[in-house]
C-alpha cells in the first residue's frame, strides 16, 4: 500500500472497481497492499477460486515495487549472506518469468569489473559469520569467480542463460574500453530485466480479475481498486474481519468484511497492523535511490550491458543501460517511515561518485538527469545487521483478530490476519504461491491451478524472435497504425495489444501533438480498463513518460483534455489534476514541469 504520495484533487466520480467493493462489501480474503506481492497473491487466489478482494491506498506498484532497480536476478551477493535458498529459488523464478513473461522480462547481460585477485578472502568468512563488520574490503576475483561459480551452478536446472566469463584486462577493455585503465579482470554473466515493472504488476493484477469473473456472485470473485485505503478495524458491523475502507478519490467509507486479511503493504506491514488495532515491530525497511540519465557517452561506455560492481564503501552498485537512457542506483540507508522517502543531494554524489570509480574519463553531472526515484525497500527488522547483509528472504506472520465485543467467547470466531514480511521482485511468483497457500490453507481449500508454467498478460504467445517480433508488427499495421506505432504498443500491452488496436481502431482517433507515442483513444482506453485515478498515473506507471524524461506542459494539457470525459474532469479538475502532476514530479523525481495552464 505504502505512502499515498499521489494523493490529490480529483472529481468526484463513480469508479467501478471501488463501487464493486461498496456494493458487495465482503469476501474470503481481503489483501491489502497492491504492490506486485500483493497483486501476485491476489491473481494466485483468483485462480484457485477464491472469492478475493485488494485494496491499495494509491496507485498499483506505486510504493517499493515501482522504485526498483529493474531487475529480475538470482541475487548473486545473497550468496555471501548464507541465503542459498532465495538464490536458488530466485534463479529458478528469474528462468521461469523469462518464459512467462517475455514483453517485459528479458535477458540482461551484466559485467562487473574487478580491480584486484586475493582482496577480500580473509575478511569474507567474518562478513558471512557475522553480517555486522565495518567497512569490507573489496572482493576480488577469487572471491567473484566462486560466486559466479556457485550461481551457475544453482542456475543447472532448466537455465535458460549462458554461463559466466572471465577476461583479463586486455580483452576486457577491448569490450568496454571506457572501463578504468587499472582494472585486472572483468567478469560477465547474465541475469535478467524487467523494463516495464509497473505494467507486468497490471498484467498480472488483470489476469487475476479475468479469472474472477462470474463465479456465481456479484462483481465477480476477484475484485480489486487503487485508491481505496485502509482506515481502521473499528468497522460497525459485529463480526470479525471488519475493516473501515476509505475511497481516496471520493471520501466514501465503507465496513468491508473477511475471513482472512492479507497485509502486503511492504515497509508499512506494521502501521497497517497498527490501524487493524495490532501494533507490530516486525520491518526494519531501507531506503533505495536511483537517477536516470540522458547521456549518449555514457550509454555507449556501457555497449548494452550492465555493470555490475562494488563500489569503495562495499555497497553492490549498478549502473545499467535502458532504453536510450542511464539507470544508475542504488543506496541502502536508513529509512525513515515519518518522511517521504526521495532522492537527495548527497545520494545525486553518490551516483556520480561511482560512475567515476569504473568509467573515470566519462563527466556526469546534473543536467544529465532526467527522473530520479526512491523507495523503501520491505525489509526485517534488522537492527545492527548493515543493511547489505539484511535478508532478502521473506515470511509470513500469523495472528487472530476476534470479533467486536465478542473476545473470549465460546466459539467466538476470530478473523485471521497473515502479514507478509520480506520478499522481492524476482520471487513474486513464488511468494504469492507460498502466500496463498496459506490461506488456502486457512479456508478449507485445496489448490486446484499452478502459476509456475501459466503465461502472464500479454506474454502469452509473445513472438520468440526479433523475426517474430516484425511479423507482428507488419500483421497488426493499418491506417494510423505505422511500424513505429505497432511496435510501440507491443512494448507496453504485449501481445494484449492486439485488444488495445481493436479499440483504437473502432472509433476515430488523434494521435497527441506533444508526443506520437499515445493517442486520444489509447488514453480512453486506459481510463476504461486500467483503473486510472490521476493523471499522473499515465506519466509514470502506464507510460514510460516520465522515466525518461519525457513529459512537458503541453503534455499534461493533453492528456487531461483527453481523460476528462471519461472520467468526468470539469476544467477544475482537469487544471488540479496538471497541477497536482506537477507537484508529484517536482516533490518525488525531481523533475520540473513548466505549465501551461493559465
Amino acid at each position: 500500500m505504502g505512502h499515498n504520495r499521489n494523493s490529490g484533487p480529483s472529481a468526484a466520480r463513480r469508479r467501478e472497481s471501488a463501487a464493486a467493493l461498496r456494493e458487495r462489501p465482503s469476501a474470503k480474503v481481503l489483501i491489502i497492499g497492491g504492490g506486485i506481492n500483493g497483486v501476485g497473491t491476489f491473481r494466485d487466489l483468483a485462480l484457485q477460486g477464491v472469492d478475493v478482494a485488494l485494496v491499495e491506498r494509491g496507485d498499483y506498484c506505486q510504493g517499493a515495487s515501482g522504485a526498483s532497480s529493474h531487475m529480475i536476478h538470482g541475487g548473486i551477493r545473497y550468496l555471501e549472506n548464507g541465503e542459498f535458498r532465495l538464490v536458488q529459488e530466485s534463479v529458478v523464478e528469474r528462468n521461469r518469468l523469462l518464459r512467462i513473461a517475455p514483453h517485459y522480462v528479458k535477458p540482461l547481460q551484466t559485467t562487473i569489473p574487478i580491480f584486484s585477485t586475493f582482496s577480500g578472502i580473509l575478511s569474507a568468512p567474518m562478513r558471512f559469520l557475522t553480517h555486522k563488520q565495518g567497512k569490507p574490503k573489496e572482493r576480488g576475483a577469487f572471491l567473484i569467480k566462486l560466486g559466479l561459480s556457485m550461481y551457475d551452478f544453482f542456475s543447472r536446472d532448466g537455465g535458460s542463460v549462458p554461463r559466466h566469463q572471465f577476461r583479463g584486462r586486455e580483452k576486457a577493455l577491448a569490450e568496454l574500453p571506457r572501463l578504468h585503465p587499472g582494472i585486472k579482470y572483468a567478469a560477465t554473466y547474465f541475469d535478467a530485466s524487467v523494463h516495464n515493472p509497473e505494467r507486468l504488476t497490471l498484467d498480472v493484477l488483470q489476469d487475476g480479475e479475468k479469472a474472477g469473473i462470474g463465479g456465481g456472485l456479484p462483481g465477480g470473485t476477484a475484485r480489486a481498486s487503487n485508491y481505496v485505503s485502509l482506515v481502521s478495524m473499528d468497522g460497525a458491523a459485529d463480526a470479525a474481519g471488519t475493516v473501515r475502507l476509505r475511497d481516496e478519490l471520493t471520501g466514501a467509507e465503507f465496513d468491508f468484511q473477511a475471513d482472512v486479511i492479507v497485509n502486503t503493504t511492504g515497509a508499512w506491514v506494521d502501521l497497517t497492523n497498527e490501524a487493524m488495532g495490532a501494533a507490530s515491530a516486525y520491518m526494519g525497511g531501507t531506503k533505495g535511490s536511483h537517477i536516470v540519465l540522458d547521456h549518449p557517452g555514457l550509454l555507449e561506455a556501457c555497449n548494452g550491458r550492465e555493470i555490475f560492481f562494488e563500489h569503495t564503501d562495499g555497497r553492490i552498485v549498478l549502473i545499467y543501460p535502458m532504453g536510450d537512457r542511464v539507470l544508475v542506483g542504488t543506496t541502502d540507508v536508513y529509512a525513515d517511515m515519518s518522511e517521504d522517502a526521495v532522492c537527495t543531494e548527497a545520494e545525486v554524489d553518490y551516483f556520480f561518485d561511482l560512475v567515476g570509480h569504473v568509467f573515470p574519463t566519462i563527466a556526469v553531472d546534473r543536467s544529465h538527469i532526467v527522473y530520479s526515484f526512491s523507495g523503501v525497500r520491505p525489509l526485517p527488522r534488522h537492527d545492527a545487521t548493515q543493511p547489505g547483509f539484511v535478508s532478502r528472504d521473506y515470511r509470513i506472520e500469523r495472528s487472530e483478530r476476534p470479533a467486536p465485543g465478542a473476545a473470549g467467547a465460546p466459539g467466538g470466531k476470530a478473523a485471521v490476519v497473515l502479514s507478509l514480511v520480506g520478499g522481492k521482485w524476482t520471487t513474486f511468483r513464488a511468494l504469492a504461491e507460498h502466500l496463498s497457500n496459506d490461506v488456502l490453507q486457512e479456508l478449507g481449500m485445496d489448490r486446484k491451478v499452478s502459476t509456475a508454467k501459466l503465461a502472464i498478460g500479454g506474454g502469452a504467445g509473445f513472438p520468440a524472435s526479433e523475426e517474430g517480433v516484425q511479423d507482428w508488427i507488419k500483421k497488426h499495421m493499418g491506417p494510423g497504425l505505422d511500424a513505429a506505432r505497432v511496435a510501440g504498443l507491443l512494448t507496453r500491452y504485449g501481445t494484449r495489444a492486439e485488444t488495445v488496436i481493436a479499440y483504437l481502431n473502432a472509433g476515430d482517433d488523434t494521435a497527441l501533438r506533444s508526443t506520437r507515442e499515445l493517442s486520444v483513444r489509447e488514453l480512453e482506453f486506459m481510463a476504461e480498463h486500467e483503473q486510472i485515478g490521476h493523471l499522473v498515473d499515465v506519466l509514470i506507471r502506464r507510460t514510460s513518460l516520465a522515466f525518461r524524461g519525457l513529459v512537458t506542459g503541453e503534455l499534461l494539457n493533453e492528456i487531461a483534455a483527453a481523460l476528462a470525459g471519461p472520467l468526468g474532469w470539469d476544467a477544475a479538475a482537469c487544471e488540479a489534476e496538471i497541477r497536482h502532476a506537477q507537484e508529484v514530479l517536482r516533490r518525488f523525481h525531481g523533475v520540473t514541469v513548466h505549465s501551461l495552464v493559465a
